[in-house]
């Protein structure tokens, strides 16, 4: 299945997020081996885009709903409980046992 966002294609889970907020996971992650200046900016940019953007937490934690939502059973290896019909198990009869 494809996915597409706003004409452009997503091939990842980072590409499609990227695209759906339209700002890249890195500004928020960081990379590795970022200076501690370069956190900084990075940090400040993400300061000013949160001033300017103040319902992105909320954006962000939809979209992170929807892809959880999307993919749980892959995510969490889920598969569906199969209810047993009622009388199938012996009723309690009572007695003693060895441990008695």
């Amino acid at each position: 299945m494809r996915t597409f966002i706003g004409g452009q294609e997503a091939v990842s889970v980072n590409e499609f997020i990227e695209l759906a907020l339209g700002i890249p996971l890195e500004l928020w992650l960081g990379v590795e081996g970022e200076s501690a200046e370069e956190r900084a900016a990075r940090l400040d940019a993400a300061r000013d885009i949160l001033a300017e953007y103040p319902g992105l937490p909320d954006d962000v934690s939809r979209v992170a709903a929807q892809v959880i939502e999307a993919n749980a059973p892959e995510l969490f290896n889920i598969a569906p409980l199969v209810r047993r019909p009622a009388g199938r198990r012996p009723a309690y009869k009572g007695g003693k046992g060895a441990a008695a």
